[in-house]
């Protein structure tokens, strides 16, 4: 992580701890640690949100990092730069013992009579997450770097291993060569979706049985490196395409290349379904919208938020999204950065079979079904 990106993020936080009138902010859960440190770890348990280790930014920008004597020497030597956090540690049996512990002890560093906040419960301090998020949206230059790199991995890595399965596999063998292929990259899959045959038809989010792939496949991964999660879905076919699935993948990759289109800084949210909705209906899949959450805002969460009708969210340049429109049976998913200028796609797969829609004179490149 450069200095600069350190500076500009810690700035961010102060200018929220001044508009929201706080002494301090305790960032404890996984994602957080992973923006403001530029892609550190303080996962252990990853069945869990929280961390191993908390930070605390102060209203002044002064920088503390706590932690039990067990997990202390680790994130300073592997996961943060010493000389821009100050250590506090504690031992671990009186973490144990006393369940707001690190909330004492942030208390004990800011400002006598000042406000803490926190992003995971801890002891009175505000929760405040929710409005804490938006820190976290417009991502700076080294992340759009790594996010372009963990892109590319991702699309590479399942575009390779879904031209390696072959009918007979079963999802759970699938899923598992899929952990492996982005195990290679460096990557970690936070979300590990298959389904074969009319499994894709009945469930929008299938969780990986023991059946056994006989005709189509469908590959879902949520790939994490550096804190930062890459969404992409990969469909295969054994043999050539069946017409109708052409024409629903087709369909759907034009809502697809309509929301890459209409993602640009200012639009909301709920701006964003209602195009959805008006796209399925004229592409003759009416009301598919209410059959799956058609994806949003992507980064260090798998959705930061999720388009809908009530949503007032606003796209900002340099955000992360991932949509993933699916008409019953088949499904587009990808990852991009909206920029002033239009979205960047960066999950692609390199030879993949495409579909190109043109909106506004513009063509969107996006994944057909491949046929083995």
């Amino acid at each position: 992580m450069t200095p600069t990106e350190l500076d500009e993020k810690t700035q961010r936080v102060v200018r929220f701890l001044k508009r929201e009138k706080l002494g301090g902010i305790l960032l404890n859960a996984q994602h957080n640690f992973a923006w403001l440190t530029g892609g550190g770890s303080n996962g252990i348990d990853l069945s869990r949100e929280a961390g191993v280790g908390t930070l605390l930014v102060r209203d002044d920008g002064r920088r503390f990092v706590l932690a039990n004597n067990i997990e202390m020497p680790r994130l300073l030597a592997e996961e943060l730069n010493e000389k821009k956090w100050e250590p506090i540690t504690f031992p671990w049996e009186q973490e144990k013992a006393n369940p707001a512990l690190v909330a004492e002890r942030a208390l004990a560093v800011i400002e006598s009579g000042q406000l803490l906040a926190t992003d995971v419960p801890s002891g009175d301090a505000r929760v405040i997450e929710g409005e804490f998020r938006h820190l976290r949206y417009q991502l700076t230059e080294p992340e759009i770097e790594r996010f372009r790199a963990l892109g590319g991995d991702a699309g590479k890595a399942i575009g390779e291993l879904a031209r390696s399965v072959r009918p007979g596999l079963t999802e759970h063998e699938v899923a598992r060569r899929a952990g492996e292929a982005l195990a290679s990259y460096g990557c970690h899959v936070v979300v590990g979706l298959v389904a074969a045959d009319e499994r894709i038809d009945n469930f929008r989010h299938p969780s990986p049985t023991e059946k056994r792939w006989e005709k189509l496949l469908m590959i879902v991964v949520c790939a994490r490196r550096h804190g930062l999660i890459a969404s992409l879905s990969r469909l295969v076919c054994c043999g050539p395409v069946p017409h109708e699935l052409k024409q629903r993948t087709s369909a759907a990759a034009r809502v697809n290349a309509l929301l890459l289109s209409d993602t640009r800084p200012g639009v909301s949210g709920s701006d964003l379904f209602a195009l959805v909705a008006r796209a399925y209906a004229e592409a003759g899949f009416p009301g598919e919208e209410h059959l799956h959450h058609q994806g949003g805002a992507a980064g260090y969460r798998t959705r930061d938020w999720v388009a809908h009708p009530s949503s007032t969210e606003l796209v900002q340049n340099r955000q992360a999204f991932a949509w993933n429109p699916s008409i019953t049976g088949t499904k587009i998913e990808e990852t991009c950065i909206a920029f002033n200028d239009g979205c960047e796609i960066i999950t692609a797969s390199p030879e993949w079979p495409s579909l190109t829609v043109e909106i506004d004179e513009r063509p969107y490149i996006l994944p057909d079904v491949l046929s083995l």
